[in-house]
C-alpha cells in the first residue's frame, strides 16, 4: 500500500504531481482557507507525511492520533507552530525551508522599511482619494533612509542580507544577536551592540529573530521609551517579539514616528485593530516571503524532504 501524504493547502500542482507519482497524496483543495483542525486531525490519522502551513498547530494531540507520521514538512523557515519536542521523542522528522527565501524576505522587510519611512502607502491613499490639490513644501514628507543607523535584532542569514541592502544607502549597521556573528562585522562593517544599547542608537530598528521563549515580547513598553522620537520599527520576524499594546501606546504617545509591520500577535489581525488606523503604520499580511518564485521553491523542498523521509533517506533541511 502506498504512503499516504497529507498537504494542509493548495499548492503548486506540479508539486502535487510529482508526490503523487509516488505515493498517495490528498489535499485540503482551498488556497485562501485555513485546514480545520477537525480536517487536519482526521487526516494526520492514517498519514506518513504531512506538508504544513505556519497557521497548522502541530502538537501533542496531533501526534496521538497519527501513529504512521514519519515527517512534518514545514511550508516555512519558523517551525513555532510544532511541538518539535514530541516530535523528537516519537522519532518525527520535522523540516522547514531556509536558505530559499533569504533574499526575498529581505526585500520585503527593506520595503517595508522604505515604505513606512517615506510614507508610500499613505501617499499612495491620498491621491486616490483625490486629496491632491496643490503641491506644497512638507506635503507628506516622510524621514530619509539613506545615511541613517539600522538597528537589525537577529543577525541570521535574512539579517545580513538585510545589512547588505542597507549597505547601498550607505547606513550605519548596527545588529543584536544571541552571539557575536564575526562574518557580518567582516564583510558588512556591521556593530555589535546589546539590545538596550541599539534600541537608543537607531533609526530603523527591524526584527528578524524567530519567536522563542527568550524573544517573546522582547520589544515592550522599555524598549519604546529607549527609541529616538523619529525612530521607526520594522517587524518582519515573528509577531509576538513585540508586545502591540506597548507599540500601540508608543506609537499614540509619540514614542517612535512609525511602523511597518508584516506580521502580528494574531493572525490574520483583525480589521478593527488599533493598528490598521494608523496612519502612520504599514501593515501587510505576512507576505515576508510571498514571491512566486520562491514560494514555488518552498513548496518544492518540502516535497523533497518528504520524499527522502518517506523512501529511507535524510531530509534535506532537517530541524531535528
Amino acid at each position: 500500500m502506498m504512503k499516504k501524504v497529507f498537504i494542509t493547502r493548495k499548492i503548486e500542482e506540479e508539486v502535487i504531481r510529482e508526490l503523487s507519482s509516488k505515493f498517495r497524496v490528498e489535499v485540503w483543495p482551498y488556497e485562501d482557507q485555513v485546514c480545520p483542525r477537525e480536517e487536519l486531525l482526521k487526516h494526520a490519522a492514517d498519514s506518513h507525511a504531512l506538508l504544513t502551513m505556519l497557521s497548522d498547530q502541530v502538537d501533542e494531540e496531533l501526534f496521538e492520533q497519527a501513529p504512521e507520521l514519519e515527517i512534518v514538512a514545514n511550508l516555512a523557515v519558523g517551525y513555532d507552530n510544532i511541538d518539535v519536542k514530541s516530535a523528537a521523542e516519537r522519532g518525527i522528522i520535522i523540516s522547514n525551508t531556509p536558505d530559499v527565501l533569504t533574499d526575498t524576505t529581505a526585500d520585503l522587510a527593506f520595503s517595508l522599511l522604505l515604505a513606512t519611512a517615506r510614507r508610500i502607502v499613505e501617499s499612495a491613499d491620498y491621491i486616490k482619494q483625490g486629496n491632491w490639490q496643490s503641491w506644497s513644501p512638507y506635503l507628506l514628507a516622510g524621514s530619509d533612509v539613506h545615511h541613517k543607523t539600522i538597528g537589525i535584532i537577529g543577525m541570521g542569514e535574512i539579517g545580513e542580507a538585510v545589512a547588505k541592502r542597507a549597505r547601498g544607502f550607505d547606513m550605519n549597521i548596527l545588529y543584536h544577536n544571541r552571539s557575536r556573528n564575526q562574518e557580518a562585522e567582516d564583510k558588512l562593517h556591521a556593530s555589535y551592540r546589546t539590545l538596550d544599547e541599539l534600541v537608543a542608537e537607531s533609526d530603523f530598528i527591524v526584527c528578524l529573530t524567530p519567536l522563542t521563549e527568550e524573544t517573546r515580547g522582547m520589544i515592550g513598553t522599555a524598549e519604546f521609551s529607549r527609541m529616538k522620537n523619529s525612530a521607526y520599527l520594522i517587524n518582519a520576524g515573528r509577531g509576538p517579539v513585540v508586545d502591540e499594546e506597548a507599540l500601540i501606546q508608543a506609537l499614540q504617545d509619540g514614542e517612535i514616528a512609525g511602523a511597518g509591520l508584516d506580521v502580528f500577535e494574531k493572525e490574520p489581525i483583525d480589521v478593527s485593530h488599533p493598528l490598521l488606523s494608523m496612519k502612520n503604520v504599514t501593515a501587510v499580511p505576512h507576505i515576508g516571503s510571498s514571491s512566486v518564485e520562491t514560494r514555488r521553491t518552498m513548496m518544492e523542498l518540502c516535497a523533497t524532504n518528504i520524499a527522502r523521509v518517506l523512501t529511507g533517506s535524510e531530509p534535506v533541511t532537517k530541524v531535528q
